[in-house]
């Protein structure tokens, strides 16, 4: 075992000491050690019930026969961090949870992993760890949200108060009605509850294989997301001794699972960030193009806010992501599961219960929720949730209106000098320029909310929340911060959106573009110290997914 390395042979007598202090018995030291990655805090709504699920995990580990070991990693709510300073580090922590992962993993030399996951950025991270360190892993993702309910409808957060911020600034509803919305639209633990990045996040982890049948759909606080927490305990002392490692189940075959489960279910746009950067760590290339290639031919066939109607709660009892996958079986390639059952195997052996959520018959779109589109603003690609967008918008010609940052453009949109034909441009948001590349929630819920979604553009170098709809186009590439097209844009341009055709494109001549950029001047850093400075000097192209090098 790995763990030998700390606790065997007589030099290892202080190593031993210590471990003692710990409370451990020296029959402990015959069993793996498995270290249990636990984001665990108060401040996020995804992660406040996660004590009582490293209690079954460390139950499950024991059961197993292995000695569990609970060690912390951040988590930021980018609920929470959404619309100020403090979005800066969200896109950021990924990388400060891969890297303390392996640190602690490394220095204390663990078998195998379970890592204890929920929101936006730290299954990412996690599962960045896990093909980085390539020891015996297996993700317990803690579970989404039930939904609120008010005024006889169920709620959201996203749809429910984000975009309530718009309705109440065009007077559609009153101070009270904002107050009592914001009141009953998250009742209690669990991820955001439609498909946004936390539970699209946490449904690509299970296709990719890396955590228990039903895992990713299971609510946080269900009994059956505790038998999962036990069970997962047991079955990492299994992969420990069987030596099944993270790079033997995140196979590029996975990632395409991945991929084509991201667009049956219409996911967020922040996957095309997370999955390179994944598959980077397994040595893999993920380029753009493949998500374009997948969505093409793959049929949406399932729709949950932000786009449709449903819930996280709905697609569990349809069935989960294994009902999922039975619909898409003829285009899944074959791919092994911490289960140690062939993924194509568990999606036959599943069905659809609930066709209303789960179409396998008429989907919803006949292509994937997710576009790539290049052109002169995007010569190395971008990307908008067409699932989210409707029909009308899907061809959209309008004047510039541009901002350098997305707070003066969340000002604009507030006091109304936003109009119909208009072409939102926020820049300098990108992973360097940003740095840590936004969230643009706050501006596309506003807009949606003041009744503009659907004559009214965005596209930032920035990105978006898994709950934005409406015609948002983020991930510009390159970004203003390094010099790309996007800087050039000037007030009153005519820009151009195809989705069909995969289109993006200012009324400008290269040369004329090129002209301009040589003449912009570049805004100062808006971040000079810690963390995040250091993190803009490291960061590349969002296309690449935003890593760091």
């Amino acid at each position: 075992m790995r763990s030998d390395q700390i606790k065997k042979g007589a030099v290892r007598a202080p190593n031993r000491c210590l471990l003692y202090s710990t409370g451990i018995s020296p029959k402990d030291l015959n069993k793996p050690f498995i270290g249990i990655a636990s984001s665990f805090t108060d401040l996020v709504p995804g992660h406040i019930a996660m004590r009582d699920l490293e209690r079954y995990i460390e139950r499950g580990i024991a059961a197993g026969g292995g000695v569990p070991f609970i060690f912390g990693a951040p988590a930021v709510c980018d609920g929470i961090a959404m619309g100020h300073s403090g979005m800066h580090y969200s896109l950021g922590s990924r990388e400060i949870i891969a890297d303390l992962i392996e640190t602690i993993a490394n220095a204390h030399m663990l078998d195998g992993l379970v890592l204890l996951s929920n929101c936006d950025k730290i299954t990412p991270g996690m599962l960045m760890a896990a093909a980085r360190l390539n020891i015996p892993s297996i993700v317990v993702t803690a579970g989404a949200m039930m939904t609120g309910m008010y005024d006889k409808k169920r709620r959201s957060m996203v749809r429910d108060t984000f975009e309530a911020v718009g309705q109440f600034q065009a007077g559609k509803i009153t101070a009270a009605q904002l107050e009592e919305l914001e009141m009953s639209a998250c009742p209690g633990a669990g991820a955001c509850q439609g498909m946004y990045t936390a539970n699209t996040m946490a449904c690509l982890t299970e296709t990719m294989g890396m955590s228990l049948r039903g895992c990713a759909t299971a609510l946080a606080v269900s009994a059956k997301k505790k038998r999962i927490a036990y069970e997962s305990g047991i079955k990492i002392v299994e992969l420990v001794k069987e030596n099944v490692k993270p790079r033997d189940i995140l196979t590029l075959n996975a990632f395409k699972n991945a991929i084509t489960a991201d667009m049956a279910l219409g996911g967020s746009t922040n996957t095309v960030l997370h999955l390179p950067a994944i598959a980077n760590e397994a040595e893999i290339k993920l380029p753009l193009e493949l998500f374009d290639e997948i969505s093409k031919k793959t049929p949406q066939v399932c729709c949950l806010e932000p786009a449709g109607d449903y819930y996280m709660e709905d697609l569990d009892n349809a069935g989960g992501v294994p009902a999922v996958l039975s619909a898409l079986y003829e285009r899944l390639t074959s791919s092994e599961t911490v289960t140690g059952i062939d993924i194509k195997d568990i999606a036959k052996s599943s069905r659809v219960l609930d066709e209303d959520v789960i179409r396998t018959k008429t989907p919803y779109k006949l292509e994937g929720g997710i576009a790539i589109l290049r052109g002169n603003i995007a010569p190395d690609g971008c990307v908008v949730k067409q699932a989210a967008v409707s029909e009308k918008m899907k061809i959209f010609s309008g004047k510039a209106r541009v901002f350098d940052c997305e707070d003066t453009a969340m000002k604009a949109i507030l006091d109304n000098k936003i109009v119909s034909g208009d072409v939102v441009v926020i820049r300098y948001e990108g992973p360097a320029g940003g740095p840590g590349m936004r969230e643009m929630l706050s501006p596309t819920s506003a807009l949606h909310g003041m009744g503009l979604s659907d004559s009214v553009a965005l596209l930032t170098d920035g990105r978006f929340s898994g709950g934005t709809r409406g015609p948002c186009i983020g991930h510009i590439s390159p970004e203003a911060a390094a010099g790309g097209a996007i800087a050039a844009i000037n007030e009153g341009d005519i820009i151009n959106i195809d989705i069909p055709k995969r289109t993006l494109n200012v009324e400008l001549t290269d040369e004329e573009i090129k002209e301009r950029i040589a003449k912009v001047i570049k805004p100062e850093p808006k971040v000079k110290t810690g963390y995040m400075a250091r993190y803009a000097k490291l960061v590349q192209s969002a296309d690449t997914g935003a890593i760091l090098k």
